[in-house]
């Protein structure tokens, strides 16, 4: 099914995050948001909750407090925020889209399984609510510039939100490290694989024991053949890649009915 195209103007939109309720991508996502509507409303963790991937919280309350007018801070997962801010604080009122982000680093290929920043968007799809999830690339060192998702993003969304997608379908954006003015494209692609998954880092404490953390994935070539979000970003363009929910293989279920289904 598809949804109607969506004109921002004037309509209710609900900011979210994982990187927290005072994270400058945040910041600077509201912003954005405030150049297609006046009716803005914000639900993001206290704290960073990266890599909550699509976790929800479910053997301990979830408590929310108001920061200011139509911004709220909840103690719980991205996946939580979308979930209370419709369901409690919003529902008679419902927002007509989601932005989640504007996340500090890539949200590409393998990370978009971990992503809370993702997650949050998928989550506003399943309620049936065209939601979009964005993210910046961070220079070596860490150092965010978010001069082009500032640039690009109103246009983008505005762009996304002429279409018509399934309702079941959100959009994945990524914004590659570069001056504004040197961005390739803006291309719609797939979602990527990296050949080599995340960076495990061995430390030990002060008694000699072992401890290990996970850092950031290996720099690892990109694997599979054509355009991809990740092989997008590294030449420098804007990924736009289309994201649902549903996880089933059509060509492996194919297989499988004619091993085990009957007539």
């Amino acid at each position: 099914m598809s949804a109607t195209p969506l004109d921002p103007i004037g309509k209710r939109i609900l900011l979210v995050n994982d990187d927290g309720i005072n994270a400058p991508g945040l910041r600077i996502l509201e912003k954005i948001a405030r150049e297609l509507s006046n009716d803005i409303w914000i639900f993001a963790p206290e704290t960073e909750k990266s890599g909550s991937s699509h976790s929800l919280t479910l053997n301990a309350t979830v408590r929310i407090e108001r920061v200011s007018k139509r911004k709220y801070s909840v103690v719980g997962t991205p996946t939580d925020c979308v979930l209370m801010a419709i369901n409690t604080i919003m529902k008679d009122s419902p927002p007509d889209l989601v932005l989640s982000g504007i996340n500090q680093g890539l949200n590409i290929a393998d990370d978009i399984s971990y992503s809370g920043t993702v997650a949050a968007a998928m989550e506003g799809a399943m309620l049936g609510i065209p939601s979009i999830s964005l993210s910046q690339q961070s220079e070596n060192g860490g150092r965010t510039n978010w001069s082009v998702a500032k640039r690009f993003a109103p246009d983008i969304i505005a762009r996304l939100l002429s279409l018509k997608w399934r309702r079941d379908v959100f959009m994945n954006i990524n914004f590659p490290v570069q001056n504004g003015e040197k961005v390739s494209e803006v291309i719609a692609v797939r979602q990527g694989q990296r050949s080599k998954s995340y960076q495990i880092i061995e430390v030990t404490d002060p008694r000699k024991n072992n401890l290990y953390m996970i850092g950031n994935p290996h720099p690892g070539q990109s694997v599979g053949h054509g355009d991809t979000d990740n092989k997008a970003v590294e030449r420098g363009a804007i990924s736009v890649t289309p994201l649902h929910a549903n996880q089933t293989h059509a060509g492996t279920l194919r297989e499988l009915k004619t091993l085990f289904n009957k007539d």
